[in-house]
């Protein structure tokens, strides 16, 4: 949903915080939703909106970090923020290593909190991008013929249109029109080119 604006979802427990909170965002110039717990957010979570999740760490039920591991398993999960009563060291520590924006106890200032949501959007817009442009390029590669891309791996090793075709037992001519096949079909006009977006495809693979 290209040009939609980022939403940030706070989801917390407490009736009365959760209003303060996004009363602060809204007056701030942020588009918020609100949730009573993990759960209802989970119910909705509309991860094609850009944004970023404010979430209480304990709450009946689900819990944040539960939250966050659910978010985890997506193929392009939200930036979360957590919000605590009360400091937890280790708890802060495992949410951290497990990708979590920032981890602010509830008595944090006003420019902390806007800052760690500005912070989170902003990555939540990088991620986004690059990913889109992953799935670009995948999509590129994908329109090869399997014999396209045998050729192709075969030239980013740097050989010869004659080697390709003694290794491939098909004739030299056949091979030029793969390349050229090749080259149109991934939008480049030379061999160091194409050699440069298939360094980068390879290297994504594992995306």
């Amino acid at each position: 949903m290209n040009g939609t604006a980022p939403i940030v979802r706070i989801v917390d427990d407490d009736a009365s915080f959760l209003t303060a909170v996004a009363r602060l965002l809204r007056a701030s110039g942020f588009a918020v939703k609100t949730f009573a717990s993990a759960a209802e957010f989970l119910a909705r979570p509309e991860l094609d909106i850009p944004g970023c999740v404010l979430v209480d760490l304990q709450m009946p039920g689900l819990s944040g970090l539960d939250l966050q591991e659910a978010l985890a398993r997506e193929g392009e999960p939200l930036p979360v923020i957590f919000l605590t009563g009360q400091g937890d060291i280790p708890t802060s520590v495992k949410a951290m290593r497990q990708g979590a924006e920032d981890f602010l106890t509830k008595r944090a200032s006003k420019e902390a909190l806007l800052e760690a949501v500005n912070r989170a959007i902003q990555r939540d817009a990088r991620e986004r991008t690059e990913h889109g442009r992953i799935k670009s390029l995948k999509d590129l590669f994908n329109t090869l013929r399997p014999r396209e891309y045998e050729v192709l791996q075969h030239v980013v090793q740097g050989k010869l249109n004659k080697q390709i075709a003694s290794n491939l037992g098909i004739h030299e001519r056949t091979v030029k029109l793969h390349r050229t096949a090749i080259k149109t079909k991934l939008h480049v006009d030379s061999t160091a080119e194409l050699t440069k977006l298939w360094l980068e495809f390879d290297g994504m693979q594992g995306s």
